[in-house]
């Protein structure tokens, strides 16, 4: 976390962490299911080039409020006002993973011109009847970490509790942002995204863990499909639904050849 500055923002009049690492043209971050309970390898890595800005979505760790946001235009709205808090001036280069990614594909959609270059590393949002999500909120304790990552270590040490946090209260933590990401999601994480991917105006990156056990790698392509024309799909070896926590530098080399890019 050493050079990681911290801030707060007011989001429906609830605070918001925000974190910022490294110098230049900025680089907004919207996290996964677990939210960013820490500062990872792969953003460190972006951070070489880029001055990367993670503000922490309302529920998740560092972010309050998600108790308020009661519809899916709720959080969509709650995702720009919290991007425009923490700096954003458009067009903007976003990346948005799993539960961020579906949000940011939904800026991208609706706030056309928002988003200069949008990297997606495994959104939610869409269905497949023959290769349906798997049912994060259903899966027994202790069982999540080999279900969104290859390498489980990597999830249990990303979601540890933090230095003088009570693993009780930090538990709590967690618990309250998987509610919230069940509020963005349910059911399935089916979002009738499909009905507005074709809105997407930005240069767009698609980045799947090929061994994703949440959502199948076949929905690399769908969204490649739907982003008709703007996309371009890159699979990750080796790396699970979250796939920068187990492949994090081979997952910075794909998203900052892509975002740094004339």
């Amino acid at each position: 976390m050493s050079d990681v500055t911290e801030h707060f923002v007011e989001v429906n009049d609830r605070r918001c962490r925000v974190w910022e690492k490294g110098d230049g043209k900025p680089l907004y971050f919207l996290a996964g299911v677990a939210g960013l309970p820490r500062w990872p390898k792969f953003l460190d890595l972006l951070a070489d080039k880029r001055r990367v800005v993670a503000p922490s979505l309302p529920g998740f760790p560092g972010g309050e409020g998600h108790d308020v946001l009661d519809t899916h235009l709720d959080w969509i709205t709650a995702t720009l006002d919290l991007l425009e808090a923490a700096g954003a001036q458009a067009p903007v280069d976003l990346i948005g993973i799993s539960v961020g990614g579906t949000l940011a594909a939904e800026v991208a959609a609706i706030a056309l011109g928002f988003v200069r270059r949008l990297v997606l590393i495994a959104p939610f949002g869409l269905y497949d009847a023959d290769s349906p999500p798997a049912d994060i909120w259903a899966q027994r304790p202790g069982t999540q970490p080999s279900i969104l990552c290859k390498n489980p270590d990597a999830y249990n040490a990303f979601t540890a509790p933090p230095d003088g946090v009570d693993p009780g209260e930090w538990t709590i933590v967690l618990t309250r942002a998987l509610e919230s990401s069940a509020r963005i999601l349910w059911p399935l994480g089916d979002t009738r995204l499909i009905r507005r991917l074709h809105r997407v105006r930005a240069d767009t990156l698609i980045v799947w863990g090929n061994e994703d056990q949440v959502l199948a790698p076949s929905y690399a392509e769908h969204f490649g499909h739907e982003i008709a024309g703007r996309a371009a799909v890159a699979m990750l070896p080796n790396a699970g639904h979250l796939a920068p926590l187990d492949n994090p530098e081979l997952a910075a080399q794909f998203v900052s050849g892509f975002v740094n890019q004339g």
